[in-house]
């Protein structure tokens, strides 16, 4: 199929060229607006994914002061537990193993993966505006309720953490359908990395606040705080955002025949049928996907188990692996902006086209790091080499932002939104069982586990990129046209 639509394209008056020429034909002083409609939804999106992603992570560290009694030294890059005597006598504390804590955290992760394809689904028909903002909304009245449901018993805490994860999993999907409707394709990369970039610094920002907010008010004002902040700021979401250029009162004449203009060709959001046989058997998406899967395997093995490795293997001490654990959240943000502007650039000089952008992009965030982990373990005791690979591995990565996470929009702008949400819920599957499998590799024995997890995520990660390489595409396949019959 991928052969097919690449001889088409380069064959007769090509739907590559039909596609890209009115790109070609604007004028740069219209794309480079730092005060336009567009770049304002960017910093709003940016703000509403730093407070999703804060909401997100604040049990992860409200948890250890809910248990500190139990747990002392639970906290990586936290005080001792002789520090804790405010929220220790202030706050209520709760005897939960170390198992049943980490089944309250992973509950969110079972409702996050159940509502990506169907947040997709519904902001393509009812729009990405509303369905993000009641997510977050949701979310952070949640949020509010998490002291309460750790007083009614641990069960509750689970069932509100996966209401959690249910609400937050429409929001990303929803984003995608917004930039559907507000990125030019020649824009595309920096004004979504622009706002995915939110997600690193709300995480990095919840890390550094919440330990604060835990020993100076007590662990409940954890919710309090970042949850009234959040509902605080769904009021500024429904009155700041509109659904498509053709709604924005403010925006000018100018910039709204221009986004207008540039994405006619695209065709209206979805209606109730997809034509989802097409989708099973779209080689482009299916590469998207797999890549997908194998970035977030790589991803989320080393953010959830790099801590352990500094502690267990490397031998750092607490407040030490506290700060170096929270490095990779500065660089993959500051990453995600960097690439969006380069890949821009590339596109807007006519250096390469969609497809090779998207793949050179994809190359450089997945094989560097898989390089990386490849080489640590022949580092031998150098810790510092080591902890600069690991990080740089966690930073780089931030690369495949401008490449296979875009890809949606290139390939199938009206269903981006519910194609972003297959392709998320394949990384949760992989956030999901990364981890355990590093656990059963690390288990039999520490240093050829960890060698064999390394191993398995570079390997990973370069059979994604060639598949993704071999059947990748840059140009809107034909069942994700307007006018072809759904399937």
């Amino acid at each position: 199929m991928q052969r097919h639509v690449d001889n088409t394209q380069a064959g007769d008056g090509t739907e590559a060229e039909q596609d890209e020429a009115p790109l070609l034909a604007q004028q740069p002083s219209f794309r480079t607006g730092v005060c336009s409609a567009r770049c304002g939804l960017a910093l709003v999106l940016h703000i509403s994914l730093f407070v999703a992603y804060a909401l997100r992570v604040s049990l992860s560290i409200a948890i250890v002061a809910m248990t500190n009694s139990s747990h002392p030294h639970g906290w990586s890059g936290s005080a001792p537990h002789s520090s804790y005597p405010a929220f220790a006598q202030d706050a209520p504390v709760y005897n939960w193993s170390a198992e049943t804590q980490g089944i309250v955290l992973s509950s969110f992760f079972y409702g996050y993966g159940l509502t990506q394809a169907l947040g997709g689904y519904c902001s393509g028909l009812l729009g990405g505006k509303p369905v993000l903002g009641s997510g977050l909304l949701l979310s952070s009245v949640l949020t509010l309720l998490v002291p309460q449901a750790a007083e009614l018993g641990v069960s509750f805490l689970i069932g509100l953490q996966a209401l959690l994860g249910l609400a937050e999993g429409v929001i990303f999907p929803a984003q995608y359908t917004l930039w559907a409707k507000w990125a030019p394709p020649l824009e595309r990369s920096r004004l979504m990395n622009i706002a995915d970039a939110g997600c690193t610094f709300g995480t990095f920002f919840a890390l550094l606040v919440a330990g604060i907010i835990c020993q100076t008010l007590g662990w409940p004002f954890v919710s309090y705080i970042f949850g009234g902040v959040g509902c605080v700021w769904c009021l500024c979401w429904f009155l700041l955002v509109y659904e498509d250029p053709a709604h924005h009162p403010w925006i000018s004449a100018r910039e709204q025949e221009y986004i207008v203009s540039l994405l006619a060709h695209q065709g209206r959001s979805h209606g109730h049928a997809l034509p989802l046989v097409a989708m099973a058997k779209s080689l482009p998406l299916w590469a998207i996907t797999i890549a997908c899967f194998c970035t977030d395997w790589l991803f989320y093995m080393l953010l959830t188990s790099m801590p352990t490795f500094m502690s267990n293997v490397l031998h750092f001490d607490l407040r030490e692996n506290g700060l170096l654990s929270s490095l990779p959240y500065v660089g993959n943000g500051l990453g995600h902006i960097l690439a969006g502007l380069l890949a821009d650039f590339l596109l807007a000089r006519q250096v390469l086209g969609t497809a090779a952008v998207r793949k050179l992009f994809s190359a450089l965030g997945m094989l560097l790091p898989a390089i990386f982990l490849v080489a640590v373990p022949y580092i031998g005791c150098n810790s510092t080499v080591v902890v600069v690979l690991l990080t740089l591995a966690l930073t780089i990565i931030s690369m495949t932002g401008a490449g296979i996470n875009i890809n949606h929009i290139d390939i199938a702008p009206r269903y981006a939104g519910f194609l972003l949400g297959i392709t998320n819920t394949f990384g949760i599957v992989a956030g999901i069982i990364a981890p355990t499998a590093v656990g059963l590799l690390v288990s039999q024995d520490l240093q050829t586990g960890w060698r064999n997890a390394f191993f398995v995520s570079a390997a990973l990660n370069l059979f994604g990129l060639i598949f993704y390489i071999a059947f990748g595409s840059g140009t809107i396949q034909d069942w994700a046209r307007e006018d072809t019959a759904v399937q």
